[in-house]
């Protein structure tokens, strides 16, 4: 007896090219992207803002006179800002740089693993970087 062969008809498998800039606001990054990019988007403005801070590290230390100059130039609501703007970016990269190194050691690669851990350090960087609003804003 024999058996007909069945051919299977192959399924196409899906071709993924580039995406163009217009192509932006409609495409969907994974969470862990996002993050990637933050983190990105962190390191450079902790770079870019290095003059700014060692220029307020300077007038801190040289004086008295400079630092009472110094405490009124840091109650100025754009320099609080600015001040807020690089704690975050050091708490985002921070903790992403935390999840890099726990994934070096191969923890935490699969794809759900890696979603709960972006989630987290976006919880953790945004939750860190409020309580450090509300202190630099005098709510408590």
């Amino acid at each position: 007896m024999s058996e007909a062969v069945r051919e299977v008809p192959k399924k196409e498998r899906p071709k993924f090219t580039n995406i163009h800039i217009t192509q932006l606001p409609s495409y969907r990054l994974p969470l862990a992207g996002v993050v990637s990019i933050l983190h990105r988007i962190s390191g450079f403005l902790m770079f870019a803002l290095l003059p700014f801070v060692l220029y307020l590290l300077e007038l801190s230390l040289r004086s008295e006179m400079s630092f009472s100059y110094f405490q009124g130039f840091a109650s100025n609501p754009l320099v609080k800002l600015i001040i807020l703007a690089l704690v975050w970016g050091y708490m985002q990269h921070f903790c992403a740089g935390v999840r890099h190194l726990v994934m070096d050691l191969h923890y935490g690669l699969d794809k759900d693993s890696a979603r709960k851990s972006a989630a987290g350090v976006l919880v953790v960087s945004l939750t860190l970087t409020a309580l450090v609003a509300l202190k630099l804003f005098g709510v408590f």
